[in-house]
């Protein structure tokens, strides 16, 4: 557990002591227009001591789904632990989510700059304070993401399968499915492994889009983690998976064999047989249909929601072996 004085916690140069709440800006550059862009950090401490969980969504400024889960948790008063520290930054590419666009103004995919750099790019000092000034003061992190854009993905959470101990705050967590991946370099994630800081990274639905069952998943997957840390209020309660989580140990993606119009005729999270149709690529002279057939038995986890479609195009995201 990071070291407080006096249970007092310092974030920011801002004293917030148990029991308090406080919001304090996350303050990089201006805009352009020399306007000031406050990026808020939203702090709520029980009197209780107790773990500094932290919330972050936006890293990604289209992926806007995963902001909407931080709001809704902030909104319900989700936030405001029974114990200990929860700490949520509902977007932290502020300037992407501005411009609707996932990259910094200066080109960069922040989830590929860390730790940053004090005297690099944008991307790279926002990166760098993050890691700084936030990353140290937490226990444990649940970073909200969503799928690219056309590509909806089924909830599901990803870490790398040598971390072991976040397979209990998986299971905790709930989600449908658990795909293990290998922590990107440069990544958020990758640089708080680094730093021993637990993160589970959550994937759900698809850029500039708000989905209700992914929003649900996510938010009742972190009323299920604080639980599980004895931290959520009594207000709340947290109820218990519908299905058991699936961990995935192995997936690839079926491509397109021809460019045309698209239609996925299997839903998304389901399982399927080998020689399955999952959908059909056809043309618009009526000429071609033909027919996407699942290579191997396994769960649909994301799909191409895309109308048109070219040869090579990713268009189903299917496991290939689970974890016994």
């Amino acid at each position: 557990m990071p070291e407080t004085k006096n249970n007092i916690l310092t974030i920011l140069g801002e004293q917030i002591k148990l029991g308090e709440s406080k919001e304090v800006n996350f303050d990089v550059a201006n805009l352009h227009t020399s306007s000031s862009v406050n990026v808020p950090v939203i702090i709520e401490r029980s009197k209780r001591p107790g773990p500094t969980v932290l919330f972050t969504a936006g890293i990604h400024g289209d992926e806007v789904n995963g902001v909407e889960i931080v709001r809704q948790l902030i909104a319900k008063g989700i936030n405001k632990p029974k114990c200990g520290t929860i700490i949520c930054m509902p977007v932290i590419n502020v300037f992407g989510f501005i411009n609707l666009k996932r990259e910094f103004p200066d080109g960069r995919d922040l989830n590929r700059v860390f730790p940053g750099s004090p005297t690099g790019s944008l991307a790279g000092r926002v990166a760098y304070k993050l890691m700084q000034d936030i990353i140290p003061n937490v226990d444990f992190i649940i970073d909200f993401h969503t799928g690219g854009s056309g590509r909806f993905n089924a909830p599901q959470l990803r870490y790398s399968k040598d971390n072991i101990k976040l397979n209990d705050l998986a299971k905790a967590f709930g989600a449908p499915f658990v795909l293990y991946s290998k922590n990107l370099s440069k990544s958020f994630r990758s640089s708080c492994f680094k730093l021993g800081k637990p993160l589970l990274l959550f994937e759900g639905g698809k850029s500039f889009h708000i989905d209700e069952a992914v929003t649900n998943s996510g938010v009742n997957g972190s009323k299920r983690i604080l639980n599980h840390l004895n931290m959520l209020s009594t207000k709340f309660k947290a109820s218990a998976p519908k299905k058991e989580c699936v961990f995935i140990n192995e997936s690839k993606w079926i491509r397109a064999n021809f460019s045309g119009m698209f239609k996925a005729s299997t839903l998304i999270g389901t399982a399927v047989k080998k020689g399955d149709v999952l959908g059909n690529i056809t043309d618009p002279y009526g000429k071609l249909n033909f027919a996407v057939k699942a290579q191997n038995s396994g769960y649909i986890i994301n799909l191409n929601e895309s109308p048109i479609v070219y040869q090579g195009d990713a268009l189903f995201h299917i496991s290939t072996k689970l974890k016994k």
